[in-house]
């Protein structure tokens, strides 16, 4: 071994530059050997393996989604509606004939959203989310479960009359109606939603 330097074949001095003219034949069959099979590149690009995260302001949409939940009013009386009674809404602008059809359940539902189960301030963020959600999806009549609070206190159901005061104030719900029987009935509202525009 001179300078460090050895192969199988002998010696490389260091001041000898390792070109063609130093390779015999025995060193490249054993070069190829060794290496294998080789093809040639055609394209030397890396292919992604996984997706960046889309460009979403996933803070942002949570912080407007509280926003808009915080700004629903829980303010209710208690007495104004009782199990059994009809929850019915609709805004200006609405059809006779459209709102007709939503309250005799001739429209198909396109999506379900049960609340048995829900304390107040979830069942608040689970209804505008759903109807975000629905919305966005292009869907025009949902179905809010909400139950018909036989099992309250006293005073009556809790949550069938704040999803009416909500839904009230939700500029996407352009009208809404106690189920028919076959859909839950008055333990169930059929809602109409505003189209998605975007």
């Amino acid at each position: 071994m001179i300078n460090g330097y050895t192969n199988n074949s002998g010696i490389i001095p260091r001041n000898v530059p390792m070109t063609k003219r130093n390779i015999d034949d025995d060193e490249a069959a054993l070069f190829r050997e060794a290496v294998g099979e080789v093809r040639p590149v055609q394209d030397d690009r890396i292919e992604k393996t996984h997706q960046a995260p889309s460009p979403r302001p996933s803070k942002l949409i949570e912080d407007e989604e509280k926003a808009l939940a915080d700004s629903l009013s829980d303010h209710y009386d208690p007495e104004e509606i009782q199990p059994g009674d009809i929850l019915s809404f609709k805004r200006s602008g609405i059809q006779n004939q459209q709102f007709r059809k939503l309250r005799n359940g001739h429209f198909s539902v396109q999506a379900e959203l049960d609340l048995h189960g829900f304390i107040l301030e979830d069942a608040r963020r689970a209804l505008l989310q759903f109807i975000r959600e629905s919305r966005k999806s292009g869907f025009r009549v949902v179905r809010v479960i909400h139950g018909k609070g036989h099992r309250s206190s006293n005073t009556g159901p809790v949550l069938k009359p704040m999803v009416n005061n909500w839904l009230r104030q939700c500029d996407e719900v352009l009208a809404f109606h106690s189920a028919q029987p076959r859909d839950g009935g008055t333990g169930a509202v059929y809602l109409l939603i505003k189209r998605h525009t975007e």
